[in-house]
Formats: C-alpha cells, structure tokens, sequence
C-alpha cells in the first residue's frame, strides 16, 4: 500500500468513526455522572468510579442477536457507581455526539436489579426490560427523527423516572437504534448503554414484565429491517422494536409524538 493510499484510509475509517458516539455522562439534579469513557478508561488502573457500563468502543454493537445488545459490547461489567434519584426525577442522557447521517427512534428501558443489588445482575436473561420511553418517527416533527432531535439539543436526551416507581436498585438502558444502514439483514446500528441507579424514594409501583434483550429484537422485524428512504416518503409506516411504552411511564421529556 502506498503513503497516499494509507492516509486516504486513516481519513476514510476516522470519518466513519466520527459518526458514531457513546454516552459520556449522565446528569440528575444538576449533578453530573461520568459514565465509562471510551479509549481512557480502559488504559486506566485501578478502573475508575463510573455509573454506566463499560463499552469497548464507540461504535454499534457487532451483532444485536447477541448478549452484546444488553449492554453494549464491553462484557457487561457492573459499573461501581450507583446514583441516587427519587422516582419522578429527571435523568438526562449527555453524548460526546451523534452523527447527522445516523438516523433512527431512541428508546429507555428499566430493568428491576434482582436482590437490590446492581453489581451482581447483568440482564442478560429473562422478560425484564421495561421501555419507559420511546420518541421515533413523526414525518410532522422538525426534525422528524428522534436521533436527529438528540443531535439538534446538543447529543442530550432526557427521561423521567416513573413517578410511581418502588424504591429500590434498576438498570437505566438508553439506546439509539441508527437505521442509515438497516435495509440490509443485521444492517440495523444499536448503540446500547446501562446506567446503575438507585431509586431512594418512590411509590409502590413495581415493573412488570417486559421483554428479553437478547431476544425481543429480531433481525425480521420490520422496525429493525428498514429502508430509511421508504420511510420518509411515506411508503411504509414505521414502528419501533420492543413493544409499547409502559402505562406507568412519565409522559416524554423531549417532545410529545410517536
């Protein structure tokens, strides 16, 4: 390979890095928590305090079929930190970016830590993923996609807590599903993230049962296996992966829509 030809690949492969991004922190209360940072942490030790799972890169997760979508692709280990929230409070989501090409629904799922304890439950099996928010295609909505509204707010994306939820320890999962490349099979980009919270106040409303990441997200599903193009011309309506929004969820912090 030539010296020209090696920096026309260093420039290609930094570009379609540059699309991508992970969750950088994650603020409650006007306090902010750093979640793992992707290429420091990992050269880091003793590992640092951080309240959202570890990710190997910023990129999608290499296959959604697999226990990668539970957590992103970074073994799913526990983080150290637990924040603390009261039910009702508001959680924002800050990314290091979102690409503009990358479009796509967002979702937020909670999952109940068995015995209370973060640190030991990874997710992995069982229905226990509840969406609690879900913006994704309103063909009315400036911008339409709600990947795209994330971009325009700065790379943020803001969830309530549902204000009847039982105190007690839950994994908070934020996810951006990026369709640009989803009219091919496996094509669909999910960039999955966990985040360890302790609900310290709340009511007496548990989660039911959800659904199981992995699982639910099958590579046939029409929200998942989808043209972009088709979409936005009116061809086909899109619905999102994973079912509805929880009946208890707080109404969407972002904007009102599909």
């Amino acid at each position: 390979m030539t010296p020209l030809s090696t920096v026309a690949l260093v420039v290609g492969l930094a570009s379609l890095v540059s699309g991508h991004g992970f969750l950088k922190s994650i603020t409650v209360g006007g306090k902010n928590y750093l979640a793992w940072q992707v290429g420091q942490d990992n050269y880091v030790n003793p590992p640092p305090v951080r309240y959202a799972r570890q990710l190997t890169n910023n990129g999608p997760v290499p296959d959604f079929t697999t226990k990668d979508i539970t957590c992103g692709a970074g073994g799913n280990i526990p983080a150290q930190g637990v924040i603390e929230l009261k039910a009702g409070d508001k959680v924002t989501f800050n990314w290091d970016q979102w690409g503009s090409s990358h479009s796509g629904p967002v979702f937020t799922y909670l999952a109940k830590c068995a015995n209370n304890d973060c640190k030991t439950f990874k997710g992995d099996t069982g229905n226990v993923w509840v969406k609690i928010e879900q913006l994704s295609y309103n063909p009315q909505g400036r911008p339409p996609w709600a990947s795209d509204l994330l971009r325009e707010q700065g790379a943020k994306w803001s969830v309530t807590i549902p204000p009847k939820l039982a105190p007690g320890e839950y994994l908070l999962r934020h996810e951006i599903l990026g369709l640009h490349v989803a009219g091919t099979r496996l094509g669909a980009q999910f960039y999955p993230s966990c985040t360890q919270i302790r609900v310290t106040q709340g009511g007496t409303t548990q989660l039911p049962a959800g659904i199981a990441l992995p699982g639910a997200y099958k590579p046939e599903d029409p929200g998942i296996l989808a043209e972009l193009w088709r979409i936005q011309q009116g061809q086909t309506q899109y619905v999102a992966p994973g079912g509805p929004v929880w009946s208890e969820a707080a109404p969407n912090a972002n904007r009102a829509g599909p």
